[in-house]
């Protein structure tokens, strides 16, 4: 049983994912690119040491990733005011945007639909079902 679950919610966000995946091929942004965008987007920069230690990359593939990314215009490199050796890595604003908002709605957008069509009944078995779920893992 505990693999039958374990597949479902695999499945299930794939599908949420769906439309998001679409997104980020139609830029032509892969995978590991993607995780350093995501690891960029929630401050104002790193160096390339805490960047490559935050993706669990090397320091020569994260360094090629934001050569790519920066040549897009996806990142900056910006010189510390205070240390002029120091670089940090940042998002630009419209993939800063992208990933707090638009990413989001993509993932979203399928459950919305999904929970739309469904009955009160089974919003609230949902709903439910999921509850007894988090609250079982929970007590572990």
């Amino acid at each position: 049983m505990a693999q039958r679950v374990e597949g479902q919610l695999h499945a299930i966000r794939r599908r949420l994912r769906r439309q998001l995946e679409a997104e980020y091929a139609r830029g032509e942004v892969t995978g590991p690119q993607r995780l350093v965008m995501e690891a960029l987007v929630g401050g104002d920069g790193m160096s390339l040491k805490e960047l490559s230690a935050c993706v669990s990359l090397a320091h020569s593939t994260v360094s090629g990733i934001v050569d790519r990314l920066e040549k897009r215009g996806m990142v900056q490199r910006q010189t510390e005011e205070s240390d002029r050796r120091m670089t940090r890595i940042a998002v630009s604003r419209a993939v800063r945007e992208f990933m707090r908002k638009r990413a989001p709605e993509l993932t979203l957008h399928p459950l919305v639909d999904a929970l739309r069509r469904a009955k009160p009944g089974e919003r609230r078995v949902v709903r439910e079902g999921l509850a007894i779920l988090e609250r079982l893992l929970d007590a572990e």
